[in-house]
């Protein structure tokens, strides 16, 4: 398996066999049969997941496992060739799906070991009564261009190709000699066309796919009358376009099973056919999705094998989808469709984030040993961003000793392709362009109300709370996970966005101006924790310092605690100066406050005990440093922490035993990479639970 790929092995794995080669019959990169699990009836596998989980990865790699071995395919549904015709072809003899069977059926058409290249009439036949379509005011040269194209599905060889542009000529000559004038054309021009077309079924298999089309609904047995109707109803568009697409699918899948059937070709084609098809949300994936499924629940059987890669969990889309996670198909499906529901003839496997372990495998940083723990507890284990992490610790090792340096290193993830702040690369995957300057102001609110008090002052007029919620819905239908009190609930994707609002300006206004005015939104009844949370993102720490020295003896343990750990979460940026003003330095003065080397020179309020002054300000920086997700952790720091929060509990007799086991806790957590939690608490309860 391909270096990549770590975590995926229950996909690719070969003794025992994983789920590819189970579903396809077939080892990855050998040509060697394996007993199929599904020998009837088989599950349209789909990959589900938020961006960024190597669901595209994952459909390359398998391209590259079965290419040359059995007839693979791979289409990627977000491409520009799928989303408007080419200039000058009609919008009524177009679609994204009929594209897409085109580029699917050119690419399976290439010969595998052992068995010649696959022709496909039936498709071919169809599509070229769906251009005829278009041919009203069409020159001939475009209209030999498109049905070249189209004729080249039905090549079976090298030798052939010359007949086929041959033949094209001819088609091109009736159609334009059919036409009057330059008026639309006639309905006699799609006659001759299809005529043409049906001259050149000589062999026993093209007569077999000429008859085919006498089954069309209507055409009363009559190969040429089926055609047309299918041009028309495909030119209708509506529910008419979506039969005869259905149809085109259909026609393809039979081309396929045509030339798997005979002793000859079972003995010589190992394997089912692999049809890989990307971002299957969009363009033409949710039709091909659809008349497959239905067709498959309406016993039309095929034996293609579909994987798909899907954006978000797909439960709009398949509702009655079975559902599985990666390791439970590991050595089974355990599937079976419901006779009723088209949609549960597809099998959905959740894509995970990599493991800690997997993330030590792809990161690799002699000088910083504890850079794969921090890149994973950034990322989430998110592959795409492990991988750019790992490529900009490779090409620059002098700045891997923060994350934040290494992500706003210029990178280059390709040989020939551009170099770029890896940050700017990572959001340019991860989030929709049509929304980065949106997310990026609203990255920094907690709810839907800050959100929208952020979208009336920074955003345009237009946008308002609509285009909140709009937001919002965008980002579950695509995979983002809900967290409480984040607007934005990946924690890797908000810390890129933040990045970018503070980098967007060279003395961090926009950085500025957002923060304050979400610290006027939090006015009023709302808790103290949430203005301070923001005044700590300005660098602004003596009031924080100060409400958690004054409510230590006052407030709940638990409380206190949680207030502590949600005041720590507040991101961290650049250096600032003893005031909180921006700093032109690199220095990160967060490790000295919490090693305790600034206490001689910071002033300790007149009133306050200066021992608990000092030690709630070097546990405040302590944690807030270690638990920053641009932060490689360091062991000083760790230890300081858990003797601050061991030194607190002496001063709570009563609740000792909740700040020990923080004091014991909090620090392992940090340094392995996890957040920090105490007595069943969860980091995303803070400000469900309360903070003051």
């Amino acid at each position: 398996m391909h270096r990549r790929l770590h975590g995926r092995g229950a996909l690719f794995d070969v003794e025992p066999a994983g789920l590819i080669p189970r579903i396809v019959g077939l080892r990855p990169y050998q040509h060697r049969a394996h007993p199929p699990e599904h020998p009837g009836e088989l599950p349209f596998v789909v990959l589900t997941g938020a961006r960024g989980l190597g669901k595209s990865a994952v459909l390359g790699e398998l391209r590259d496992a079965y290419q040359g071995h059995t007839p693979v395919a791979l289409a990627d549904c977000a491409e520009a060739q799928f989303a408007a015709p080419p200039t000058e072809r009609p919008a009524e003899s177009w679609s994204p799906l009929g594209q897409l069977l085109l580029v699917v059926a050119e690419q399976l058409a290439e010969p595998v070991t052992g068995a010649g290249r696959i022709t496909f009439p039936r498709l071919m036949s169809g599509l070229v009564a769906v251009a005829a379509g278009g041919w009203g005011d069409a020159d001939s040269e475009r209209i030999r261009r498109e049905v070249e194209r189209i004729l080249l599905l039905n090549e079976s060889g090298s030798w052939i190709s010359g007949l086929a542009g041959r033949w094209a000529g001819k088609v091109a000559a009736k159609v334009v000699a059919a036409a009057t004038g330059t008026g639309p054309l006639v309905s006699g021009a799609i006659e001759a066309t299809l005529e043409s077309v049906a001259e050149g079924f000589t062999s026993r298999r093209h007569q077999k796919a000429s008859v085919w089309y006498r089954t069309y609904p209507n055409a009363g047995g009559h190969a040429q009358r089926g055609l047309i109707l299918l041009s028309g109803h495909f030119r209708a568009g509506g529910t008419s376009r979506e039969h005869a697409e259905r149809y085109l699918v259909r026609a393809l899948l039979a081309d396929l099973a045509e030339a798997y059937a005979g002793v000859l070709p079972r003995m010589q084609r190992l394997g089912r056919p692999l049809v890989l098809i990307d971002n299957a949300q969009a363009g033409p994936g949710p039709g091909l999705l659809d008349a497959v499924l239905k067709d498959r629940a309406d016993g039309i059987a095929d034996q293609v094998a579909f994987v798909a890669g899907l954006r978000g969990d797909g439960r709009e889309l398949l509702r009655n989808g079975v559902r599985r996670e990666l390791a439970e198909v590991a050595r089974h499906t355990e599937w079976a469709p419901d006779a009723a529901a088209p949609t549960s003839r597809a099998l959905l496997v959740a894509l995970p984030p990599l493991s800690p372990d997997d993330t030590l495998h792809l990161v690799a940083a002699p000088a910083v040993p504890q850079l794969p723990h921090a890149v994973h507890r950034l990322t989430g284990g998110n592959p795409l961003g492990t991988t750019v992490l790992a490529e900009a610790a490779a090409q620059h090792p002098d700045r891997a000793g923060t994350l934040a340096d290494l992500l706003t290193a210029e990178v280059r993830l390709t040989e020939d392709g551009p170099a770029a702040p890896a940050y700017a690369q990572l959001l340019d995957r991860l989030v929709p362009e049509d929304r980065l300057d949106e997310l990026t102001v609203l990255a920094a609110a907690h709810d839907y109300g800050s959100a929208c008090a952020l979208a009336e002052a920074l955003l345009p007029d237009d946008f308002g709370p609509s285009g909140v919620r709009a937001l919002q819905d965008l980002l579950a239908e695509e995979g983002m996970p809900v967290r409480y009190g984040q607007f934005v609930g990946d924690r890797f994707v908000r810390t890129l966005l933040l990045l970018r609002l503070h980098l967007r300006d060279g003395d961090h206004g926009d950085w500025r101006t957002v923060h304050e005015t979400l610290i006027g939104f939090y006015t009023g009844d709302w808790p103290a924790g949430f203005r301070l949370h923001l005044h700590l993102a300005l660098g602004e720490t003596d009031q924080a310092v100060a409400h958690l020295r004054d409510t230590f003896l006052t407030v709940e343990t638990p409380v206190w605690l949680r207030t502590l750990r949600f005041l720590a979460s507040a991101p961290y940026f650049h250096a600032h100066d003893a005031e909180g003003r921006d700093s032109a330095g690199h220095g990160d003065r967060r490790a000295a406050v919490a090693l305790g080397r600034t206490d001689a020179r910071h002033p300790v309020p007149e009133g306050a005990d200066p021992v608990l002054h000092l030690r709630v300000r070097r546990l405040l920086h302590a944690l807030w440093y270690l638990t920053d997700p641009l932060v490689v952790p360091d062991a000083r720091v760790g230890d300081r922490l858990r003797f601050e929060l061991e030194q607190l509990s002496n001063l709570r007799p009563a609740d000792n035993a909740l700040l020990w086991q923080a004091s014991r806790a909090w620090p392992a957590a940090a340094l392995a990479g996890r957040p920090p939690q105490a007595d069943g608490d969860d980091e995303d309860d803070d400000e469900r639970n309360g903070v003051v």
